[in-house]
C-alpha cells in the first residue's frame, strides 16, 4: 500500500509528478523526467488554486494549456494525456475536503479550458512558423529568377522537405509543381494535383472574400493573402488549411508565377469543434447549456422589428427528494427522460430547449405571435411530464413549475429576461407548484425590492439603521401607563422607514434575526432602565420584547437574556418576552425548556396573537406562560355598536379561562374608548393601541407615564 502524502505541498507534488510520468515518454525535450516534472509543478499547482478557487477562471487553465505547447508538448498525445491525468488525479490530490460533486465539475471545466488554450498556442506558434516562411519568400520573390539556376538544388532540399504544402502555379492558375507533403494533404498522387487548375478547388465554404483576394493577386493589385481555406479530396472527405499565396515576380518587376503555402488544421479544426459543442452541451443530457443559450437569447433580443420572443423557464418540483431518496444516479436518469420530453416540446422553427443546470430547463420561441406560442409551448411541456417516468421498477411522477416571459425583442438585455423568467418560475412553485404563470412586471419589482433589502440587511445593523418605537401598555381598570411593547423599525437609505413586516421574515429566513433580535433585547432592556432611573422605582415600567420561532431555537437565548439584564442592571421582573401562539403549537419539551428556564428567572411570557393559531387551550396548563395576548381581530368586531354577542361571549370565555389559569390578558388594536370600556367590563387586564397613543420614541411614554403618576 503507498502511503498517501502528508501535506498540501506534498500532494500537488504527487500530483506534477504522474503528470510528468504520463507526458513525458511524448514530449520532444532536452530535459530529464525528473527536470520536467520540476517544469510541470508551477503548472501542476496553478491547476490547484484555480480548482479551489471562489469564481471559476478559465483563463488560469488556458494559461496552463499554452505553458505546455511552449515546454514542447506538442506531440497530439501529450494534450490527451495531460487531460486523462487532470480528470484523474487533480480532485484527489488537490481537492482537499471540498464539495467533491462541485470540484469535479469544476476540474471538468478545467480541462475544456486548458484544451482551448493549448489549441490556441499550438495555433499561434504554427502561424508564426508559417508567417516567417511566408516572409522569407516574399524577401526571396524579388531575385527568385536570377538565383533560381544558381540554388536548384539547394532550393529542392527546402521545396521537398518542409513539413507544409507548397505549390506552384502560373498566373492562369495552372500547378505546375508541388511537394511532397501537398500531396500527402490530398491523399492522393502527383496527378491529383499537379496539372489541374487552381479554379476548380472551389467549395461551399469558401469566404466570399477569398476568390475576390484571388483574382486580385494575379492582376498584380496584391502581393499576397491568407485566408482558412477548405478543399475537396479525391475521397470525398474535406481538408481543411490555412492558406497563403503569394505573388513572385520577374526581375523586371512583372507578375510570373502565384506561391502557395498550405497548413493541414483539419485534426485542429475538429478538435476545437468538440471542444466547442463541449463547452456549448449539456454533458449528460446532449441539450445546449447556459452558453449556448445566452449566445441565442442574446441574437434574438437584438432582432429588428417586429420580432417577439417567449421563453419557459422549468424547475422540478421536488426534484431533490428523488435524488436524495434513490441517489444521484437515479435523478440523473430522470433528467435525460425529462430532456428527450422537452425537445419533443419544441421541434418547430426558432424553437430551442436547454438545460441551465441542476433541475432547470428553458424553452425559447421567436416570431411574431409568441404570446400565444409561448402558452401552447408551456401547455406541451406541462403535457409531456404527467407520464410517469419508469426508473429500476419505480414510476416517478414528475411535475414542474414554469415562469414565462413574453415581449418584444430590443427591450431587456438576457439576464433581465432570465431574471423575471426565474421569479415568475418561484412563483409559480410558491404557489403550489405544477403550474406555469406569465411574468408580472410589479411582482418582479417586489422580488427585486425583496431580494435588494436582504441582501443589504447586514450591513443595516452595522450601519445602525436600526431603531426602535415604543407603544404604551395601558391597564384597564385605572387606565395607568404598566409598560410598552419595544417594536424595531429600519430606516433604509431609500425606502425610508420599514415596518417589521417588511424585513422580519427576511431576517427570520437568513438568520439574521438573532443579532437582530439581541440587539433589540439589549436596547429595550436598557429603555427601561433609563424609566425607571427617571420615574424611580414607584411606578417602574415593563418593556415587551418579541421573540421569533428561530431565536426560540437558538441555544444561547437564555445565556444572552442574562447577560443583558445583568449588565443593565434591570431585575428580570421588568421584562416580558412574546412569543407567537403558531411558534408554539406543537411545541415539545426541548423548545419550551428555554421558555421554562426564563420564566423561573421571573420573566413573564406573554402568548402573542392568541386566538389566530389552532392549539388547544388544554395545552396551555403546560406553556410557561402568564400572559396571553388576545389578537386584534377580537377588537375589530367591538367598533360597532352593540358589538357581536357571540364574540363577546368568545373572548369573556377566553378571559374566564384565562384568569382562572393564573393568566392575565392583554388585548391589542384597541382604537375607540367604546372597546376600552367593553374589554374592561368583559376582564381584561391591559390594552394597547392607537386609541391610548401610536408607537413613538420613549420619551413620549415617560411623558405619558408621568401624566398617569400624577393623576
Amino acid at each position: 500500500m503507498i502511503a498517501e502524502p502528508d501535506g498540501p505541498e506534498d500532494r500537488l507534488r504527487r500530483f506534477a509528478t504522474i503528470w510528468s510520468r504520463a507526458v513525458f515518454p511524448v514530449t520532444s525535450t532536452p530535459l530529464t523526467r525528473p527536470e520536467f516534472e520540476e517544469q510541470l509543478l508551477p503548472l501542476a499547482r496553478r491547476l490547484s488554486e484555480a480548482l479551489r478557487a471562489r469564481t471559476f477562471d478559465a483563463e488560469a487553465a488556458k494559461a496552463v494549456g499554452a505553458a505546455l505547447v511552449d515546454a514542447h508538448c506538442t506531440d497530439p498525445d501529450a494534450l490527451s494525456h495531460s487531460l486523462d491525468c487532470v480528470d484523474a488525479y487533480l480532485v484527489l490530490y488537490c481537492g482537499e475536503d471540498g464539495p467533491q460533486e462541485d470540484l469535479r465539475t469544476r476540474c471538468s471545466r478545467l480541462q475544456h479550458a486548458m484544451a482551448a488554450g493549448y489549441a490556441q498556442a499550438l495555433r499561434e506558434r504554427t502561424l508564426a512558423e508559417q508567417e516567417a516562411i511566408a516572409q522569407a519568400a516574399l524577401k526571396a520573390q524579388g531575385v527568385v529568377a536570377q538565383a533560381l539556376h544558381a540554388s536548384e538544388a539547394r532550393f529542392r532540399a527546402v521545396f521537398e522537405g518542409a513539413a507544409i504544402g507548397i505549390g506552384i502555379a502560373d498566373l492562369d492558375g495552372n500547378v505546375l509543381q508541388v511537394n511532397g507533403a501537398l500531396m500527402r494533404m490530398f491523399g492522393g498522387g502527383e496527378q491529383a494535383v499537379r496539372g489541374r487548375n487552381v479554379r476548380e478547388w472551389t467549395h461551399a465554404d469558401d469566404a466570399p472574400q477569398v476568390w475576390r483576394l484571388y483574382e486580385e493577386l494575379v492582376r498584380g493589385d496584391r502581393e499576397h493573402y491568407h485566408v482558412e481555406k477548405a478543399f475537396c479530396r479525391p475521397d470525398g472527405t474535406v481538408l481543411w488549411t490555412n492558406l497563403t499565396v503569394s505573388l513572385l515576380r520577374d526581375a523586371d518587376g512583372n507578375p510570373q508565377y502565384q506561391l502557395a503555402l498550405m497548413e493541414d488544421t483539419t485534426e485542429r479544426r475538429l478538435l476545437n469543434l468538440r471542444l466547442r459543442y463541449e463547452a456549448t452541451h449539456d454533458a449528460l443530457t446532449g441539450l445546449p447549456n447556459r452558453t449556448l443559450f445566452f449566445e441565442r437569447l442574446e441574437k434574438v433580443l437584438s432582432a429588428g422589428e417586429n420580432q417577439r420572443f417567449g421563453l419557459c423557464y422549468l424547475d422540478l418540483d421536488g426534484f431533490k427528494t428523488i435524488n436524495d431518496s434513490l441517489g444521484h444516479a437515479a435523478g440523473d436518469r430522470l433528467l435525460v427522460e425529462v430532456a428527450d420530453r422537452l425537445q419533443s416540446c419544441a421541434t418547430a422553427p426558432g424553437e430551442m430547449v436547454a438545460r441551465l443546470g441542476g433541475d432547470e430547463f428553458v424553452a425559447l420561441t421567436t416570431g411574431s405571435d409568441t404570446r400565444r406560442e409561448v402558452d401552447e409551448l408551456a401547455a406541451r411541456i406541462m403535457n409531456a411530464l404527467v407520464a410517469p417516468v419508469r426508473i429500476d421498477g419505480r414510476e416517478l411522477t414528475v411535475r414542474g413549475s414554469i415562469g414565462i416571459v413574453e415581449g418584444p425583442a430590443g427591450e431587456r438585455s438576457p439576464a433581465e429576461v432570465l431574471r423575471s423568467a426565474d421569479i415568475t418560475m418561484y412563483r409559480a412553485k410558491s404557489a403550489g407548484g405544477n403550474r406555469f404563470e406569465l411574468a408580472d412586471p410589479e411582482a418582479d419589482a417586489r422580488a427585486i425590492t425583496r431580494h435588494g433589502l436582504t441582501t443589504s440587511l447586514p450591513a443595516a445593523l452595522e450601519r445602525g439603521e436600526f431603531f426602535i418605537e415604543y407603544q404604551p401598555l395601558v391597564h384597564l381598570g385605572d387606565s395607568s401607563v404598566r409598560g410598552a411593547e419595544a417594536l424595531v423599525r429600519w430606516l433604509h437609505p431609500q425606502h425610508g422607514v420599514l415596518g417589521p413586516d417588511r424585513f422580519i421574515p427576511l431576517a427570520e429566513h437568513t438568520g439574521l434575526i438573532v443579532p437582530l433580535g439581541r440587539w433589540v433585547l439589549e436596547q429595550s432592556v436598557r429603555q427601561a432602565r433609563e424609566w425607571r432611573e427617571r420615574n424611580g422605582d414607584t411606578s417602574p415600567l415593563r418593556i415587551n420584547v418579541n421573540l421569533s420561532p428561530c431565536q426560540l431555537n437558538h441555544p444561547g437565548l437564555v445565556q444572552d437574556t442574562v447577560d443583558i439584564l445583568e449588565r443593565a442592571g434591570v431585575e428580570p421582573e421588568a421584562l416580558c418576552l412574546e412569543v407567537t401562539e403558531s411558534a408554539l403549537i406543537g411545541a415539545d419539551d426541548d423548545l419550551l425548556k428555554p421558555l421554562r428556564r426564563l420564566a423561573e428567572m421571573g420573566i413573564d411570557i406573554a402568548l402573542d396573537d392568541f386566538g389566530t393559531g389552532y392549539s388547544n387551550l388544554a395545552n396551555l396548563r403546560r406553556l410557561p406562560v402568564s400572559v396571553l395576548k388576545l389578537d386584534r381581530s377580537f377588537t375589530q368586531s367591538m367598533q360597532q355598536f352593540p358589538a357581536d354577542p357571540v364574540d363577546l361571549k368568545i373572548v369573556e370565555g377566553i378571559v374566564s379561562l384565562a384568569h382562572s389559569l393564573d393568566l392575565a390578558v392583554t388585548v391589542e388594536g384597541v382604537e375607540t374608548g367604546a372597546q376600552a370600556e367593553q374589554l374592561r367590563i368583559l376582564g381584561c387586564d391591559t390594552a394597547q393601541g392607537w386609541y391610548y397613543a401610536r408607537p413613538g420614541p420613549p420619551d413620549r411614554l415617560h411623558e405619558l407615564a408621568l401624566v398617569d403618576a400624577t393623576g
